[in-house]
This record gives structure tokens, sequence and C-alpha cells, in this order.
């Protein structure tokens, strides 16, 4: 029997739920560096890349200098969005919207891949880090969207009860930082514009995320999306 939410819809112009845990369980970040390095590679993947001329010619590969263009990892601005994320210390969570039909799939592996390859340099170790391929569940509603997004963001709380410091979007979500590669007002539209009636009398995002009211609901409406709810 496939594990659950391993068998992946790809459709454009859609919402994923993605996210994959460390083999065994185990960390797949071990300090602030890890956290740091992996949200580099989504900036890098996510923003708009450089023209030629102003990409640094002489790079330092494996303690070597050399001149010329280095490899640039595959870039995705504007074709792939992230809406909203979290990494915790042994696994992670990303709401992604993809344009084209598989360009999630080429997002992930090159993003994990590097990440990967960082990790198993650092600490010296060899063999897979992540449980498995990533798990990537097409999101059906706008409902399904909003409530993983307060999931996400809650996520944390079993390790901190500051949300807002934590390595996750959330910050961005209250307007307390602008991150150039994130999409949050995607979901912040639904409140702040009142699109959606069910949210009229919920006035902002951060009481959405902290009420503890919506918790049923998010539970419910998400437990097929999520991980193992």
């Amino acid at each position: 029997m496939p594990q659950k939410n391993s068998i992946k819809i790809y459709v454009e112009n859609s919402y994923y739920h993605v996210y994959n845990r460390g083999v065994e369980k185990r960390k797949i970040f071990l300090d602030d560096q890890d956290y740091k390095v992996f949200l580099k590679y989504l900036k890098e993947s996510l923003t708009k890349p450089p023209p030629p001329e102003k990409i640094e010619k002489t790079f330092i590969l494996q303690g070597a200098s050399f001149k010329g263009i280095p490899r640039m990892p595959k870039n995705y601005y504007q074709r792939v969005d992230l809406i909203a994320y979290c990494l915790m210390p042994n696994h992670f969570h990303l709401i992604i919207r993809q344009s084209e039909k598989r360009l999630l799939e080429s997002f992930m592996r090159s993003v994990l891949t590097r990440y990967s390859m960082y990790f198993n340099k650092k600490y010296k170790r060899v063999g897979k880090l992540f449980q498995g391929h990533y798990k990537a569940v097409l999101i059906k509603n706008d409902e399904q969207l909003l409530h993983l997004s307060r999931y996400i963001h809650k996520n944390p709380l079993e390790k901190t009860k500051d949300l807002i410091n934590w390595y996750s979007s959330y910050a961005d979500y209250l307007r307390l930082r602008k991150t150039i590669w994130l999409k949050p007002e995607i979901i912040l539209n639904f409140f702040e514009k009142s699109i959606a009636p069910e949210f009229k009398k919920t006035k902002n995002y951060q009481k959405f995320v902290e009420g503890e009211e919506n918790e049923p609901i998010s539970l419910k409406l998400i437990e097929k999306i999520a991980i193992d709810l």
C-alpha cells in the first residue's frame, strides 16, 4: 500500500500541500544555519535571476578559486509561487502554486537535492536524508487552502509559543516582514477584501490562526491533505 499522499496528481495552475520528513523521522535541521540554507535555496529558486553581466565571474569550489560563470541553480521565477511555509526540526511544510503541469516536480527535486548535498557534506554522512519522495497533495478549494495555511503556521506550537519568530511565513502574513519570493496576499485577500462570506466575522488573519474556535473546522477540512492528522 502506498504511503499517504505519495501518489501525486499534477494539474496546471493549481495549489499543493508539499511536505516530507527526515528518513526514520530523523532531524533534517540541526542548527540555525541549516534552516537558513534551506530558505536560501528556496529564495534562489523563486527570485528573478540576475542578468549575465551581474553574475560574479570568480567563484570558489572545494576551496579553490575559479574564473568563469558558475553553474546556476534552476530558477522558477513567476512559474512557481510559494504561498506559505514552515520548517520544523524533522519535517517541512510548503504551500505551492505551479503554473505548468510538472513544474512542482522539477522544483522540489532541485531544492531537496541541493539541501541533501549540503546536509550530508556538513555532517559527513551518506545516504538519503528524506523519508522517500516528498508528498504533494492537490488542494481542492479555497477553504482547504485557508485552513491549511492555519495548520502550517500553528505547527511550531509543539516547540514554542512564539509563532512569529519561528522559521515560517507567519511574520509575512502579519505584515511584520516582507519576503519578495513569498506570495501571502493570495490568502490574505480573503480577509482584507471579504471575498469569502464565512470569514466576515474574522477580522484578521492572526485571529483566524490563533482562535481556538477554528480548530475543529480546520482539522476536518484538511485531514486528508495533511501529515498524519
